[in-house]
Order: C-alpha cells, then sequence, then structure tokens
C-alpha cells in the first residue's frame, strides 16, 4: 500500500523547472538582463518556445540605469510574445529571416506600452522597445547570438557570471 501512495504521489508531482538567465548587449548603452524558467523536461535538447516557457522576465538598461521591464505577469492578449531557444546549443534562436523573438515588442517594437519595455530579433535586427518607442539607436545585428545559462548575469557589467 505504501508502495501505490509512494508512486501516486511521484505520479502527482509538478516536473521540475529549471530556470536561466540571460544577458544582451544592443548599441547606445542599452542592455538587457533576463530570465525564464523551462519544464526539465524541454530542455533534452529540442525547440523550446513560448508555450513552454512557465515564467519569463527581462529587464531593460541604459547606460546602467534601468528603462524598463516586463514579464509573463504582465501580458494580456495583444501583447506580442514570440520565443524559441534552441535548448542543444543553450542559446535563442536568430536566424535573421523572420520574427524569432518578440518579447513584449513586435516586428516595429513600437507596441511595448507606456510605461513598458520590450525585445524583438527579426530580419533587420536585435532591438529594444521602451515606452512604446522603437530604440532604432540600439539595433545590432539579427545573427548575434544570444546564449542562456544557469548561473544568474550582472546587469550592470553583462556577460559575467555572478558567483553563488
Amino acid at each position: 500500500m505504501r508502495a501505490l501512495i509512494a508512486a501516486l504521489t511521484l505520479a502527482a508531482a509538478p516536473a521540475q523547472a529549471e530556470r536561466l538567465h540571460f544577458c544582451w548587449v544592443g548599441e547606445a548603452g542599452f542592455t538587457m538582463t533576463g530570465s525564464m524558467v523551462v519544464p526539465d523536461d524541454r530542455l533534452d535538447g529540442g525547440i523550446v518556445t513560448e508555450e513552454d516557457v512557465t515564467a519569463f522576465a527581462i529587464v531593460g538598461y541604459r547606460d546602467g540605469r534601468q528603462v524598463g521591464k516586463w514579464s509573463l505577469r504582465e501580458m494580456e492578449p495583444e501583447t506580442s510574445w514570440v520565443l524559441t531557444f534552441d535548448s542543444e546549443a543553450m542559446e535563442f534562436v536568430m536566424p535573421g529571416t523572420s520574427e524569432s523573438q518578440a518579447w513584449n515588442a513586435n516586428g516595429a517594437v513600437n507596441d511595448c506600452g507606456n510605461p513598458g519595455f520590450g525585445f524583438n530579433a527579426g530580419n533587420g535586427g536585435q532591438d529594444v522597445c521602451v515606452d512604446g518607442v522603437f530604440e532604432y539607436d540600439s539595433t545590432i545585428e539579427p545573427t548575434t547570438p544570444l546564449p542562456a545559462s544557469r548561473a544568474a548575469v550582472d546587469p550592470l557589467c553583462c556577460g559575467r557570471e555572478l558567483i553563488g
């Protein structure tokens, strides 16, 4: 009987999930940090999409000063939300041929709300939206890699992992 109860408890337990962190460096002093939570069974070397992510948040900075943030908790029906992540390469997919990432920012990068913040990566480049305005100066090449890791990142250093 105990074995049956233990088996049922395990079967009913929620799937384990992993928090991944990332940091993007744009032009003109723009940076962005973020994190997402993905169930372990989706990190098996395949593609992760927005439908797989259970938590997601980004914070934007310009010259080290926070300019905005967004998370899935703020999502509305009209929110732009497209995410494609390669769990084998541990990088967001950046083909530069279509809108491959739209995190509260559409292809025109102008629908992040006011106040608001969003990120978009597509054939025109990778860039951010701040308070409903496309920050053209933030744009970098569309194929620039955007890796994620299990280690937290420092938003002011962008690229250095935090210890601990």
